[in-house]
């Protein structure tokens, strides 16, 4: 059965990226049908050729920011429900068909999304110290009844970022155009959910890991914690939930889950 007119994942993909081909398979291969496309702000003749072979269209977009290049990949899906794919993570078999189930039981809300696993290397990690903690900070959504509820919202996000942007299904007609855009460059995902959460709609979260987020020692996050914006963005955000103060003794305690983006810690 076909559910073209319900939902499309969006492949926002980034240059040449060697896993954008396994990701493309996994959005194809799922349990139902639902619209595959790709999104681009930097065009070429490797995206382009990927596209033919799985006979997908294309949308190219301007770069403006990280922000609005994930805002252009989100609009450019014309269905009820859009997923933003990241290029290098992974989507099992039934996460469209759970989803969308979803959906048709909690159609005000504005955000769906699944636990997921680690890739790190050739390996499936589904237990670490990060996992748990964003487990914990999620507790609070499992109550459905009250997931509509802004303070349960952001309940779940005020120590930290508890959502995993890859496995995150928006429902568009409940989110506003732009959702992402801002001057960050790491916490983007986290500023989207802040705002969301302020806004009418439930995040409705479902706790079965149903897609891989690939962590590399070469991606974009590494790069930017590394440098120490990360640090700095953190900070930023808990001062939209915490007094100053608090928010920096929050901080303190954030920055050390920095360390599992590290490849070889388990």
């Amino acid at each position: 059965m076909s559910y073209n007119n319900i939902h499309t994942f969006v492949v926002l993909a980034y240059k040449e990226s060697e896993h954008l081909e396994e990701c493309i398979k996994s959005a194809i291969n799922q349990s139902i049908k639902t619209n595959v496309l790709i999104a681009t702000t930097t065009d070429n003749n490797f995206i382009r050729k990927l596209a033919k072979k799985y006979k997908l269209e294309v949308i190219v977009g301007k770069h403006t920011n990280i922000g609005g290049d994930f805002d252009f990949a989100l609009n450019s899906g014309n269905t009820k429900l859009v997923t933003v794919a990241h290029q290098d993570d992974l989507y099992d078999y039934r996460y469209a068909e759970t989803v969308i189930s979803e959906y048709n039981k909690h159609n005000k809300a504005s955000i769906i999304f699944t636990d997921y696993y680690e890739i790190r290397g050739k390996d499936k990690v589904y237990k670490n110290t990060n996992l748990k903690i964003k487990r914990i900070l999620l507790m609070p959504l499992r109550l459905k009844k009250l997931s509509g509820f802004k303070f349960i919202k952001r309940l779940s996000l005020r120590f930290g970022n508890s959502v995993c942007c890859p496995a995150v299904t928006f429902v568009k007609d409940n989110c506003p155009n732009e959702i992402f855009k801002s001057d960050y460059t790491c916490n983007v995902d986290w500023y989207a959910w802040e705002k969301l959460s302020r806004l009418k709609g439930n995040f409705i979260f479902n706790n079965k890991c149903l897609m891989g987020h690939r962590i590399s020692t070469e991606s974009t996050t590494t790069d930017i914690i590394n440098k120490g914006i990360r640090t700095e963005e953190d900070y930023d955000i808990l001062c939209k939930f915490w007094p100053n103060f608090i928010a920096k003794l929050i901080n303190k305690f954030y920055k050390n889950a920095e360390k599992s983006n590290n490849i070889n810690e388990k």
